[in-house]
């Protein structure tokens, strides 16, 4: 690990990790949203239904990241 004392500035870090995790949290549950909806699944196209929940798996990975990272700080 780099030590980053002094070329970064904490609290604006985490600052843009705090609205990164809202961001992602947002979308997540938007996306969620749409596959708990039966009438979104069975009138959408199957491959938009597979993008969306692609979407879902990628921003669940992203999330511990992010949060990781915040609390490394």
């Amino acid at each position: 690990m780099v030590p980053l004392a002094g070329l970064i500035d904490i609290d604006a870090e985490r600052a843009r990790l705090n609205k990164e995790i809202d961001r992602l949290r947002k979308d997540l549950d938007r996306i969620r949203g749409k596959l708990a909806n039966e009438k979104f699944l069975s009138n959408a196209p199957r491959d938009v239904v597979d993008k969306e929940t692609a979407k879902a798996k990628a921003l669940e990975a992203q999330l511990p990241t992010l949060q990781a990272q915040l609390g490394s700080l």
